[in-house]
């Protein structure tokens, strides 16, 4: 059962545990509030002789207690104890899935424990999470879920717990997973949409606003889909063309820079990207870095800029076609460590990097063209982290778009009369997108253009002036992308 109720998480989170664990917060549960809760170290688990469960059980068991990125550890985990092909293979659909659907499982857990998910041990609450998952999920034989889960418990230290692990398990393997669903599934349409598909309710809601309910679930769909790999050649290194025939791979729909490597592997160990004739990057995020050098300008002077520059990837594709065309790049970021990252993207091309806040960077004014890649949520890129949509929270949206007005104001202000800003964001949410770009609007020193005229060969990128990129539309991130050109006066 790999696909629908797989994909089922947060809402179910919300409702089940306020109904079953006494109305706690609604945010998905992550470390116990007792204070006397042990802190396990990963390495130290005992071995059960299953290397994948182990390998899935102390990667999850990280994310839960160091918040740690399930996409790095579980890969790290895998290469240190050379565990390869089919048990490499399993370990990656449990962690991952279970990380993905955390809302749904704890909602099942939830329904069918006395003591609150808060309190139980986090090895004790991972190995749950893990066997739940097998059940519900995975073609896995009831009975290996639940032994090994109980072996798992016990070898972090938990041991007392075995029962308390058995039985959960054992009472949720005696429910189909479609019956879970006929009872935890909320009434609200789109609550139930955002259960279905693993994701809180506030995120289901943020897209709904934007794609429609009718295409709701689609778009949630995909943020549960493992990606493409998308491969950007390097104009001046080698076109797409080349890089296709030499990787294998096929070429890109929409950007002349792109490949799609569909077959996987370690995109770092082939030669193009070795050589930096070509690296990993979403072909959304090719087109936005395309679009700031293709708006007209008059008396392009050659001054770019990128003002949020890291980690790199935009401002490695400006400084190439910077490269071709003669002009410069300036690129600001506030932190080191991510200007270092810039730094050893752009090495060899034009491009200067300014550790700065851009906010107020200390730059000449006048830029010709002005890209604003602002931090934002991230909602546009769920699929690449499987834990994100619960270790995310609305009330951050407030904060970031205020920093998010104020660079793109900054933008402005930096560019010449005429001259073109570029204001895009990994995320769909209108707080973030369009609310920012009309409020500069509104403050008449700008006119929006039509971003679609810049990415012809892409179709529904939504009704306004702007362009909302999907990963079930378009194969992309959901990158959302606005031009501007500054008025003169």
């Amino acid at each position: 059962m790999s696909g629908g109720f797989r994909s089922r998480t947060k809402r179910a989170k919300e409702q089940a545990e306020q109904e079953a664990v006494h109305g706690q917060s609604q945010r998905p549960v992550k470390k116990s509030t007792r204070d006397d809760a042990p802190r396990r170290n990963p390495s130290a688990t005992a071995d059960i002789g299953d290397p994948a469960r182990q390998a899935a059980f102390d990667a999850v068991l990280r994310v839960e207690t160091e918040d740690a990125f399930g996409n790095l550890v579980l890969p790290q985990i895998l290469r240190e104890r050379k565990i390869k092909g089919r048990d490499a293979a399993f370990a990656t659909e449990i962690a991952y899935g279970t990380l993905r659907s955390l809302g749904v499982l704890d909602a099942v857990i939830a329904d069918c424990s006395s003591r609150s998910l808060n309190d139980l041990d986090p090895a004790v609450l991972t190995a749950l999470r893990l066997g739940t998952y097998q059940l519900l999920f995975t073609r896995v034989d009831d009975h290996a879920a639940v032994d090994t889960s109980v072996r798992l418990a016990e070898a972090a230290g938990a041991g007392k717990a075995k029962g308390f692990v058995n039985g959960i398990l054992r009472t949720v393997s005696r429910t189909s997973a479609e019956a879970w669903m006929d009872k935890l599934t909320p009434d609200d349409a789109v609550a139930a949409v955002a259960f279905r598909t693993a994701h809180p309710e506030w995120i289901a809601q943020s897209f709904a606003r934007v794609v429609g309910k009718d295409e709701l679930e689609a778009a949630l769909e995909a943020d549960s889909q493992r990606p493409i790999v998308h491969l950007v050649a390097r104009p001046g290194e080698m076109s797409a063309e080349e890089l296709a025939l030499v990787t294998g791979g096929d070429e890109g729909r929409y950007s002349p820079y792109a490949v799609y490597l569909a077959d996987g592997g370690d995109p770092g160990s082939l030669e193009p990207v070795r050589d930096r004739m070509a690296a990993v990057q979403d072909e959304g995020s090719q087109l936005i870095a395309r679009a700031v050098t293709e708006v007209p300008v008059d008396d392009d002077q050659g001054r770019w800029l990128d003002l949020c520059a890291g980690p790199g990837g935009k401002a490695a594709l400006m400084g190439s076609i910077a490269e071709i065309d003669g002009a410069h790049v300036d690129a600001v970021e506030v932190g080191e460590t991510r200007a270092e990252l810039i730094r050893k993207s752009t090495d060899g091309l034009p491009v200067t990097v300014h550790v700065a806040d851009g906010r107020s960077p200390g730059l000449e004014p006048g830029f010709d063209r002005v890209l604003v890649d602002a931090p934002c949520s991230g909602l546009g890129a769920l699929r690449r982290r499987p834990e994100a949509r619960w270790r995310k929270s609305e009330d951050d949206i407030a904060d970031l778009n205020t920093l998010q007005s104020d660079l793109l104001a900054s933008a402005v202000d930096l560019a010449k009369p005429g001259g073109v800003v570029v204001y895009s964001t990994c995320s769909p949410d209108v707080r973030e997108t369009r609310g920012i770009v009309d409020k500069q609007v509104a403050q008449g020193n700008v006119e929006e253009l039509d971003a679609r005229d810049y990415i012809p060969e892409m179709d529904e990128l939504g009704q306004h002036l702007s362009a909302q990129m999907w990963p079930h539309r378009h194969g992309t991130d959901a990158m959302f992308m606005a031009v501007l050109r500054k008025m003169k006066s």
